[in-house]
């Protein structure tokens, strides 16, 4: 039986991997392009497996697949997730002549996507992540647009920096604990050069503060159901990999725990502030990412505090990553539903389940998640306790007045028509998967169901919606702060500081080229002197002399 499965393991990352390899028969193009959905159903069933490890000895040194708790989390949504968006891509673009092109990508990115869950070792790992990176960038430029380019440049920017600095970071860890295996890994906690390299190396994939601008970028300019898979999914991959180098149980020391809630609960808000002034809903659902990455991050930086909590917390962390990968899907790949239908009847009800979720209304996993975070808080040290009791809060009323801002804007959609059932299908089973996330999980989740839990989910909400009716109501309306927010000021200075370099370097031109003209004149003379000497016997003679005697000193026994 165990055989089997380790088979069966292996044919996770193979199924996609097979297909991709197909793809260079152009006349299998066309059907390839329908099957690649269905690439990831054996990732689907690979979560009932048992806990197991298949090395692949003649692979790679020390190379290997295996499935644990966490791998087995990560990898049922990450398959239903994947799954679910091919189908909607096919509906997406049933008509675009792309589409052939498109689903090469998405093949590769899925290969990579699922090979970095699996990975044994940290070559797999990072030959895995490495491909899902690289792929995915074909996904971003897919429609060939002027903002599409400019937003896979960033993309690509952003992807080799964290490259540069995950091979860093995975040669320093893999030389500290000696050897690639993730046993032992968790058995030698890293140097702290080894921590923060892999810690900023992963933060550029998570999207958390201040390497986050390409989300904003990549999600508005990306089709629908890539944007799904990237916020759902393979950001995700960033956390993941900061559990398999970076195990929680294993102490860290407090500046790093520190760092990471830090950033995390920072993103959470400023993801907002960003979000509420967005005029595209993709752009907003993409500030939305940054924020929920924000408050994931900030439960694993929690588990750097306090190595002892992990235990409780991992299973909030699993909640989390569970939930925001099917609300989050289901608001990306709904939004071409809304442009074509409008904000009404199937659309509108649609939308509305996966945007409470994100919110934390009562009875949702996103309440759920919040509590049992809340609920496993209470023992890290210092005054982490206390500041929690607030900003989570705060973050739900912050996450509401969002999901009101999106509804406005979709609001302003007039679509006449009705999606093809290709797209709507597999939205609604993602709507309608999400809601049924909450009841599969340990007890401390269900503590939202308290009466004093069910209170604290339901003030953020109302106040955001109170608060948002009286903007509405005054004509008041968010500052407009441009997609990527930093990135267009960065690159505005880049330009500025080019172009004075060009302007000093053009004005030095004529000097530069006077002084080339003088040096090149002294350097022709100088060779006709050396030529007319060295045509004089007396000096031919003496190198001829001096080669001779080179030749016997360097034949000498």
């Amino acid at each position: 039986m165990t055989a089997g499965w380790a088979l069966w393991l292996l044919l996770v990352p193979l199924a996609p991997l097979a297909l991709l390899l197909a793809y260079a028969l152009p006349s299998c193009r066309p059907r390839l392009a329908a099957l690649a959905p269905w690439a990831a159903l054996p990732a689907l069933a690979a979560p009932l497996a048992p806990d197991l490890h298949l090395p692949l000895p003649g692979l790679m040194i020390d190379s290997g697949l295996m499935l644990d708790a966490t791998g087995r989390t990560f990898l049922a949504f990450t398959a239903l997730l994947w799954w679910l968006a091919g189908l909607h891509a096919r509906g997406y673009l049933a008509a675009d002549k792309r589409r052939e092109r498109f689903f090469g990508f998405w093949l590769a990115a899925l290969a990579g996507n699922l090979g970095l869950i699996l990975a044994a070792d940290a070559l797999t790992f990072y030959a895995f992540f490495t491909l899902m990176g690289f792929a995915a960038y074909g996904l971003v430029v897919y429609d060939g647009s002027a903002a599409a380019r400019r937003a896979g440049r960033v993309y690509l920017l952003f992807v080799v920096a964290g490259e540069i600095l995950l091979f860093a970071g995975l040669v320093s860890r893999v030389t500290g604990a000696g050897g690639a295996d993730f046993a032992a890994l968790a058995s030698a906690p890293p140097t702290a050069l080894a921590a923060w390299l892999l810690l900023a190396a992963f933060a550029t994939k998570v999207g958390a503060l201040p390497v986050h601008s390409w989300l904003a970028l990549a999600h508005p300019a990306a089709p629908a159901p890539a944007s799904a898979v990237l916020s759902g999914a393979m950001i995700k991959a960033g956390l993941f990999g900061w559990l398999r180098f970076l195990p929680p149980e294993v102490s860290h020391g407090p500046a790093l725990g520190t760092v990471v809630m830090a950033a995390g609960l920072a993103a959470a808000f400023l993801g907002v502030a960003a979000g509420l002034a967005q005029r595209n809903p993709k752009t907003l659902l993409a500030y939305s990412s940054i924020s929920q990455m924000g408050l994931i991050t900030a439960v694993f930086g929690a588990g750097l505090l306090a190595p002892g909590q992990w235990g409780l917390l991992a299973p909030v962390v699993a909640l989390y990553v569970f939930h925001h990968a099917l609300a989050k899907g289901a608001l990306f790949m709904g939004v071409p539903i809304v442009r074509r239908e409008g904000l009404r009847g199937l659309a509108l009800a649609g939308m509305l389940l996966p945007a409470i979720a994100l919110a934390g209304l009562p009875l949702t996993s996103g309440a759920a998640a919040k509590a049992a975070f809340k609920l496993n808080a209470d023992a890290l040290p210092g005054d982490w306790p206390e500041w929690l009791a607030v900003l989570l809060p705060l973050a739900s009323f912050a996450t509401a007045l969002l999901m009101v801002r999106l509804f406005v804007l979709l609001a302003r959609e007039k679509g006449a028509g009705r999606a093809p059932q290709a797209m709507r299908l597999p939205w609604l089973a993602l709507v309608l998967l999400g809601p049924l996330t909450v009841w599969g999980w340990p007890e401390d989740a269900l503590t939202a169901l308290a009466p004093g839990f069910l209170w604290g989910a339901l003030w953020p909400p109302a106040a955001a919606l109170a608060l948002a009716a009286f903007a509405l109501r005054a004509g008041l309306h968010p500052p407009r702060i441009p997609e990527g927010d930093l990135w267009p000021f960065l690159e505005a200075l880049w330009i500025k500081i080019i172009m004075r370099f060009r302007r000093r370097r053009l004005s030095a031109l004529p000097w530069i080229a006077e002084r080339m003209k003088t040096l090149a004149n002294r350097a022709g003379a100088f060779l006709e002197r050396a030529e007319a000497t060295l045509r004089s016997g007396q000096v031919a003679g003496l190198l001829f002399l001096v080669l001779l005697l080179a030749i016997g000193v360097l034949s000498r026994p």
